[in-house]
C-alpha cells in the first residue's frame, strides 16, 4: 500500500523531548515500513524516518523559534504537501490533527482525489491560543464533515462536539522491544509538558503528603506565557533538590531510563486528556501508573493490575503507599497485550481499506507541473523532476456519512 503521512510541522518526528503526536507518527510510520508498505512522510527536514521524507523547509518550526500563533509556514507546509500528493499516486493520505494550524488540511484537500483520513490527536476547539478560544472550528465543518476521522480513545470520540464522520477508535501503540524493564529505585516520577492541566503541582503535593521523593522531568513551553508563569510561580519555588527534583527536558532515551527506574509514574491530570502516551510508555517498562480517572485514563490503566485510578489527591496519596503491591511483570504484560505498535498499525490498515472501498472516485489524468522539492530516502537524496505527468484520481461525487458507533474490532 502507498501511504502518505502529513505530520504537523511544529515538532520534529520523532521529537527531541516532548511531542506525543510526533512520537506516535514515528512509531506508526516505522511499523508500516517494516510491514513492507511504501510510506512517504511529509514533515520538516529534521525528521528521522525509514520512509521517504518530503520536506519544504529544513527544521521544525518550534526549533527555529516560530511561536505557535504564527501560522504562515504551517500553511505553506500543508499547501505544498497537498499539491505534491495531487501529482503523485498514493492509495491513502493520513493527516494528523494536533494544533490549530493542522485544520488547514481540510480546505486545502477539498479537490484531493486520493482518499484522506485524519487522526484527531487533541481536543476541540482547535481555534485557541493560550487561554483564548475562538469559534473558527464551526466554519471548518464545511470541509471537515466529509473527511473520515479517527479518534485515539473512546473518551475522545464521545467528546467530539460536532456531527462528524468518526470511522474508528485506535489506541496508540509502542514497539515493545526497546522497552526493557529493570529493578526500580526509590523515587516517584512525574513526566510531561509542565502546565496546570498536566497537574505538576498536584504531583508535588501528593509526594510531599506521602513522604516520597519525586523527580520532575519535562518541558516549559517558552512560547506560552501561561506555562512560563505556572512554572515560575507554582513549581520552581517547590524544587528543593532533595525531596522534589527537577531535571529539565528529557529525550526518549532519558525518558525510558527514568521510567524503568521509577517506582511509579504519577499522573494527576486536570483535563480530559484524549490519550496519555507517557502512561503506556511507563507500563511497557513495568512502571505502574497512578492517574486521576479523567479523559482516557480509565481506558489505559487497569485498576489494581497496571496501576491505580484515583479521583482526588487524597486517594493518590493512599495508593502511593500501596504501589509495591503491583507486580511489574504483570504491568509490562498488560501493556504488551493492549498497546503494541503492531496492533495500532493493523487497526489503521483496516480503516484505510474501509475508506478506500467507500471513496467514490474514478481515475483521471492530471497535467499539473510539480515545483521541484527534495525527497529523502534513508540512504540518499534526489530531486523530483519538474513537468512530469502523473496519474491522479478525480473525485466526482462527495458523500457525507453519519457519525457511526465505533465497531468492537476497532477497540
Amino acid at each position: 500500500m502507498k501511504i502518505a503521512h502529513i505530520a504537523p510541522p511544529w515538532i520534529a518526528v520523532p521529537p527531541k523531548n516532548y511531542g506525543g503526536t510526533e512520537i506516535v507518527i514515528h512509531h506508526l510510520v516505522e511499523e508500516q515500513v517494516a510491514l513492507g508498505h511504501d510510506v512517504t512522510l511529509f514533515a520538516p527536514g529534521d525528521a528521522q524516518a525509514s520512509a521517504k521524507l518530503v520536506s519544504f523547509f529544513p527544521k521544525s518550526l518550534i526549533d527555529t523559534g516560530v511561536p505557535w500563533p504564527a501560522h504562515l509556514k504551517a500553511f505553506y507546509h500543508y499547501y505544498k504537501s497537498v499539491e505534491f500528493i495531487k501529482t503523485h499516486r498514493f492509495d491513502i493520505v493520513h493527516a494528523h490533527l494536533s494544533s490549530s494550524s493542522d485544520m488547514y488540511i481540510f480546505p486545502l484537500s477539498v479537490h484531493l482525489a486520493t482518499p484522506l483520513i485524519a487522526t484527531i490527536h487533541s481536543r476541540f476547539p482547535f481555534d485557541r491560543v493560550g487561554e483564548w478560544t475562538g469559534n473558527a472550528d464551526q466554519y471548518y465543518l464545511e470541509w471537515m464533515r466529509s473527511v473520515p476521522l479517527v479518534a485515539i480513545s473512546k473518551n475522545a470520540c464521545d467528546d467530539v462536539p460536532y456531527f462528524l464522520d468518526i470511522v474508528g477508535v485506535v489506541h496508540h501503540g509502542l514497539p515493545m522491544a526497546p522497552f526493557i524493564p529493570t529493578m526500580p529505585e526509590d523515587f516517584f516520577l512525574w513526566l510531561g509538558r509542565i502546565t496546570a492541566d498536566k497537574g505538576t503541582h498536584l504531583a508535588i503535593q501528593a509526594a510531599r503528603e506521602a513522604g516520597v521523593p519525586l523527580v520532575l522531568a519535562g518541558t516549559v513551553d517558552k512560547h506560552v506565557e501561561e506555562a512560563v508563569q505556572y512554572f515560575e510561580e507554582l513549581i520552581k519555588p517547590q524544587i528543593d533538590g532533595q525531596q522534589i527534583t527537577y531535571i529539565g527536558p528529557v529525550d526518549m532515551q532519558q525518558k525510558t531510563d527514568l521510567l524503568r527506574r521509577a517506582r511509579c509514574l504519577l499522573n494527576p491530570i486536570q483535563w480530559e486528556e484524549p490519550f496519555g502516551m507517557v502512561m503506556i510508555e511507563a507500563m511497557a517498562l513495568g512502571c505502574p501508573v497512578i492517574s486521576f480517572a479523567r479523559g482516557s485514563a480509565p481506558e489505559i490503566v487497569a485498576h489494581r493490575t497496571s496501576g491505580f485510578l484515583v479521583h482526588d489527591l487524597h486517594e493518590m496519596v493512599h495508593y502511593i503507599a500501596r504501589v509495591d503491591e503491583l507486580d511489574r511483570a504483570t504491568v509490562r504484560a498488560y501493556a504488551e497485550q493492549h498497546f503494541s505498535v503492531r496492533a495500532m498499525a493493523e487497526k489503521y490498515f483496516t480503516i484505510y481499506r474501509k475508506v478506500m472501498v467507500t471513496s467514490l472516485t474514478e481515475p483521471a489524468l492530471s497535467s499539473s507541473v510539480m515545483t521541484p522539492v527534495l525527497v529523502r530516502t534513508p540512504l540518499k537524496t534526489f530531486p523530483v523532476p519538474a513537468g512530469e505527468t502523473m496519474i491522479a484520481l478525480d473525485s466526482t461525487v462527495q458523500t457525507t456519512r453519519k457519525k457511526v458507533e465505533v465497531e468492537q474490532n476497532m477497540n
